[in-house]
């Protein structure tokens, strides 16, 4: 087969109804341009085709066409090569065979033994490795497949109750991939055989080993596969499509603060003043909460803490203004690229009782942080006439946040 004929086929006629979008899979943004696009490029960079044929659905030609087309590069990646758009059938099966039907009747009359290689559209990171291995593989033995071993333990059962019937080897169980190549004119007539039985193959590899009359009883040769040539089948495998440093940053933080109480003071929680016998002593306006709050963001952001930024000795924050104290810290945070997520914070106090005021403290972190307030929660609890806390004597406070921000891509080096 070496100066025979190359064709590509290229499936991507499914619904993707798994995945509950609204664009199809093989039609979502990655990289330069789309998961279809994006395999293409690495089979046209990596070898010499002779036509691409991509199976479509019912009237999604243009839509195709445009998925396709989507990267700026894609003419110079294809040097000429003619690329068809068919529609494909109600099943893989069906579809890879009216794609198999169009190449046999396009090199019908030539006298050539080409070679046909079949791949699932929605594996848009496909490596030139296994392409040119199963290229080779299938000129040399006829049919080739990439594989990967089975990493989990393999069971066999049954279809009617559901229980184990067979324990198989792992050692001799791999997970097949796409790209399968094969000679063109022997899996036409496999195909063309199995669309007269009702039976639904699960790949074209079984399509080939079920009619060895047809492929002189040629065996399909294994190439390495690899982990990253995976299928986008279900919404987790969505991740894969956005890069690892591109991907958002999570950062946990946790805040915690406790203060006295005593007569004459106000007392102050996350921002609110609330009528009470006493308020919290402490430097700075005493309000407990904003200082677990800036803490919990200092320590996610890895920034530091409150006692760091407006250090307790300091004459100049007597008496401050704790919303300004966390204002000032949250635009410190903000600048590191950080967003809030959502926080939630408990408020151990016996006295006064807080649910009356929830909802206006929920209000006033959210206006100070400048975020919606269903990213905020606020509960209480009392320690049930325990300790300082539980006697009225002080007032504690916790905090857990969640930050997140998106690391810059990184240009590749010329």
């Amino acid at each position: 087969m070496t100066n025979n004929p190359l064709y590509l086929i290229l499936t991507a006629a499914g619904s993707s109804s798994r995945l509950g979008l609204r664009t199809k899979k093989e039609y979502l943004p990655v990289q330069d341009g789309t998961v279809l696009s994006e395999g293409a490029k690495t089979f046209l960079t990596t070898a010499h085709f002779d036509a691409v044929i991509i199976t479509v659905p019912k009237d999604g030609k243009e839509q195709a066409q445009n998925a396709f087309f989507s990267n700026p590069n894609m003419e110079s990646f294809l040097k000429g090569t003619p690329v068809f758009f068919i529609e494909g059938g109600s099943s893989r099966q069906a579809s890879v065979f009216a794609a198999l039907t169009y190449l046999h009747n396009m090199n019908t009359g030539r006298g050539a033994s080409p070679a046909v290689l079949i791949h699932d559209a929605a594996r848009p990171f496909v490596t030139s490795q296994i392409i040119s291995d199963i290229i080779e593989a299938t000129k040399q033995y006829g049919a080739a497949v990439p594989a990967i071993p089975a990493v989990d333990t393999q069971k066999e059962k049954s279809s009617e109750n559901g229980i184990i019937t067979r324990h198989l080897d792992r050692k001799n169980i791999v997970a097949v991939q796409t790209p399968q190549g094969f000679s063109l004119e022997p899996l036409f007539l496999c195909h063309q055989t199995a669309a007269r039985f009702s039976h639904e193959y699960t790949d074209d590899t079984e399509i080939w080993d079920a009619f060895p009359d047809i492929t002189g009883n040629k065996k399909v040769h294994i190439v390495d596969g690899d982990i990253k040539n995976k299928k986008i089948t279900y919404k987790e495998d969505l991740a894969m499509l956005t890069p690892q440093e591109e991907r958002p940053q999570i950062r946990i933080g946790f805040g915690t603060d406790l203060h006295r109480l005593v007569p004459g003071r106000k007392f102050m929680l996350g921002g609110v003043d609330i009528p009470a016998m006493k308020g919290e002593l402490a430097h700075s306006d005493g309000d407990v909460l904003l200082h677990a709050i800036a803490d919990a963001l200092l320590g996610a952001s890895g920034l530091g803490d409150i006692g760091s930024y407006f250090p307790p000795e300091d004459a100049k924050w007597k008496d401050a203004d704790s919303a300004f104290l966390l204002r000032t810290i949250w635009t410190d945070v903000k600048k590191e690229g950080w967003e809030l997520e959502n926080m939630d914070c408990v408020v151990e106090t016996e006295a006064p009782k807080l649910l009356p005021w929830r909802q206006a403290i929920i209000k006033s972190i959210a206006s100070i942080l400048e975020v919606e307030s269903t990213r905020v929660f606020v509960k209480a609890k009392t320690n049930e006439k325990q300790d300082a806390v539980g006697q009225g004597n002080a007032i504690k406070t916790y905090c857990t946040c969640l930050l997140s921000r998106r690391q810059p891509r990184v240009p590749a080096q010329a």
